[in-house]
């Protein structure tokens, strides 16, 4: 099987160091690695894999003979350097929102929607966090029972904004326990021992972008029809990492809380912590620094016909980010579908 030379963009940023530490994971096989960065952080050395290897400036030159690009650096800088990487014959796994919604690009979430790789162009996209956690719990069971209607409400952790929001909350947080001002400048409001329901800006519709990436990428990577009834409610909560997400699904058919613990238990990369009497149920602890989608308070929906209602949580910075770029980047390499340089 040929290996790949592949490139990680945006290297020292959160998301980066995380495929970087992710592609030795999974044991991504390739044949040379680089990585790329702004000029603020060129200069810079990374080590992996017991070797040290100096971080460069991202110029268009930096994509010759790469394969393969990983890229976490903003949406800006990915539709700066996407035509320059398809030129070049690479393909761009991309972790922005800049080509999420394109037609020709394929958006994927590894193990759910595979073979639409196959009609990638040289851009893959990464949907969005709040999304990727999502569709690993919704793909195995409306292949099972069609899908009615869909609504989420997520808690989205800091560090999904970014490392500038991390620090935030920290230093929110200590003022507040000190009795000391605080200027506020990642979120519209104070995030310590808040919950701001914004994330991202607000639309004509009086969702917020995140929300309607929520509505508009399930339906693009399930296949879902345009009409099918889908809500979102975002909110940005004071944890440091890990998405938890409230979920109502209504079924075409009838479905018991038994079955849909049946499915998602051998359901790729699912696991289920089920048992509220025991107080065994998924928090952002279980996920935080691992793989798994975790899902637990699986009962009757008391609204829906046919509804269930359930809590998802996840390691946003793997799942929603980091993981599935990787996970996107062995699919390509076994499926062959990079061309040879």
């Amino acid at each position: 099987m040929r290996k790949p030379n592949i490139a990680i963009l945006g290297a020292t940023g959160v998301v980066g160091r995380e495929i970087t530490k992710i592609v030795n994971e999974l044991g991504v096989e390739f044949n040379e690695i680089k990585f790329l960065s702004s000029a603020r952080s060129a200069g810079s050395t990374i080590e992996f894999q017991d070797k040290i290897y100096p971080v460069e400036e991202a110029k268009p030159e930096s994509f010759d003979g790469i394969n393969i690009v990983l890229a976490s650096a903003g949406a800006s800088t990915s539709k700066l350097f996407a035509p320059e990487i398809v030129k070049r014959g690479g393909v761009l796994v991309d972790n922005s929102s800049a080509f999420r919604m394109e037609d020709d690009v394929p958006l994927v979430i590894a193990g759910v929607n595979d073979e639409d790789l196959r009609r990638h162009k040289g851009i893959v996209a990464n949907p969005n966090c709040s999304t990727s956690q999502l569709m690993l719990v919704l793909k195995p069971l409306i292949d099972k029972n069609p899908m009615k209607r869909l609504i989420v409400s997520t808690y989205q952790a800091v560090s999904g904004a970014g490392l500038a929001a991390i620090n935030e909350l920290t230093e929110n947080t200590k003022a507040r326990l000190a009795g000391e001002s605080f200027e506020n400048k990642c979120f519209k409001k104070p995030i310590a021992f808040n919950v701001i329901p914004q994330i991202d800006v607000f639309t004509e519709n009086g969702y917020t972008k995140e929300e309607m990436k929520v509505v508009n990428e399930t339906k693009k990577i399930l296949h879902l029809p345009s009409s099918l009834p889908i809500s979102c409610t975002a909110a940005r909560v004071p944890v440091y990492n890990g998405h938890s997400e409230a979920v109502d699904i209504e079924f075409k058919n009838e479905i018991t809380p038994d079955e849909v613990r049946e499915i998602l238990k051998n359901s790729f990369g699912v696991q289920v912590i089920d048992n509220p009497d025991n107080f065994e149920y998924p928090t952002t602890y279980d996920a935080s620094g691992i793989n798994p989608v975790f899902v637990g308070r699986i009962r009757k929906n008391l609204a829906f016909e046919h509804g269930i209602s359930l809590w998802c949580v996840a390691d946003n910075l793997r799942i929603g980010a980091a993981l599935n770029t990787v996970r996107i980047c062995k699919k390509i390499v076994e499926m062959q579908l990079f061309s040879c340089i």
